[in-house]
Parts: structure tokens; sequence; C-alpha cells
């Protein structure tokens, strides 16, 4: 299985973070759901061209935040999370994308009623799609 994960190694982010990040989205976001088998360690690592400890650090965080579930011998896969917990992944990602924007903006200068200008801007062209 080929996993939709796109990293970025200009990110200041780390890369296990960024696959953490992403499999927690594509999981709340139900593109993944409950039972799906996630890539071996080992596989998910080549396709993403990471070591092999980037990616078994992002599979125990997610572990240990409940997202996955590995039973021995048979492999890894997705967990059955409560939908609180969804809606709080993707509140969570929304959020720090507009304060990641929000912050972009600041460091060139916009001012707040030019970044809510923009904003505004953005969402009316939204409604007409």
């Amino acid at each position: 299985m080929q996993l939709p994960i796109q990293l970025s190694k200009d990110s200041r982010e780390p890369i296990y973070h960024q696959i953490e990040n992403q499999l927690k989205a594509l999981i709340a976001g139900g593109q993944l759901t409950a039972g799906t088998s996630l890539p071996s360690i080992r596989g998910l690592s080549k396709d993403l061209e990471v070591s092999i400890i980037t990616t078994r650090r992002a599979y125990q965080n997610l572990e240990n935040h409940g997202f996955i579930r590995t039973s021995q011998g048979k492999g890894t896969f997705v967990a059955d999370i409560a939908a609180a917990t969804k809606q709080q992944v993707k509140h969570d990602a929304v959020y720090q994308t507009m304060q990641n924007a929000i912050d972009t903006a600041l460091r060139y200068d916009y001012s707040i009623d030019q970044v809510e200008a923009i904003f505004h801007n953005i969402i009316r062209s939204r409604k007409g799609d």
C-alpha cells in the first residue's frame, strides 16, 4: 500500500513528525479507516526514502497515542479512534495551518487588517466554487 505522504526536507518540522501528522490526518479524515493494514516500518521507510529509525519513531508515537496498533507477526493497523479525537486532530491541523499563514504574513509586515482582508477574500472566492 502506497500512502499519500509528502515530505519536505526543507521544513523545520522533523521528518518523523511530518509522517506522524500526515498519518493522523489520513486517519482523522477517514482516508484510512479502522483495521486498515499499514506498510511495515521497513516498507514505509523505503517508499519515503527515510531511515527506519525515523519511521519507527513516527509509528511508536502514533501507537502511544492510540492511532495505530501493532500485532506481533501480523502487522500494523489503523486503530478505532473516537470521533472526538478525529475532530480534535482536524481542528489542530487547521488551527496550526492558519497560525503559520498569519505568522508568515506578519513577518512580511502585513497588518492584521491586511491579513483579515486576505482571509475574507479567500473565503469569498471559495463560496463561489
